[in-house]
């Protein structure tokens, strides 16, 4: 993601409660501070620990046509309300269309795990799931800028 948005210079913004390992990107950490220093397109914003700051940062600096990466499906649906783009790490396009429908099922599922009936999740993310993530973010990408 990195090169990719330095070769077409695009403005890459990281968002969470900790700095994420591989980002690179220069780090502001003033409780989300508005002026992150930039390097090659690439910003990291470290949010407070507090529960859903970095979802409301996301919100806050969104915008109509950006592209939000995220396997969290309600920060999505708020995105989506935004009229923002979201896909997830495995490729996943999330849209006004399936939102609903993937944030009732995530609902269904923690909701069996607080009552101990949790389902064993996967956790592998192997070339499959990484050919799927550039391929999605590839063709957003490519399609947003044959818009402009």
């Amino acid at each position: 993601m990195l090169r990719r948005a330095a070769k077409l210079g695009i403005r890459l913004i990281f968002a969470a409660n900790r700095r994420i390992p591989g980002s690179q990107a220069n780090c502001s950490q003033a409780n989300c501070s508005q002026d992150a220093s930039q390097t090659g397109g690439a910003e990291m914003e470290i949010c407070p620990s507090s529960e859903n700051s970095a979802d409301d940062r996301i919100v806050e600096l969104a915008e109509c046509g950006d592209l939000v990466i995220s396997r969290d499906v309600p920060l999505a649906k708020r995105l989506i309300e935004k009229d923002v783009m979201v896909i997830d790490d495995r490729g996943r396009v999330f849209t006004a269309n399936n939102i609903n429908e993937l944030l009732s099922l995530r609902n269904f599922m923690v909701g069996l795990a607080d009552n101990g009936l949790g389902i064993e999740r996967t956790a592998n993310y192997g070339k499959k799931e990484l050919k799927s993530f550039a391929d999605s973010l590839d063709r957003i990408v490519s399609r947003t800028l044959n818009e402009k």
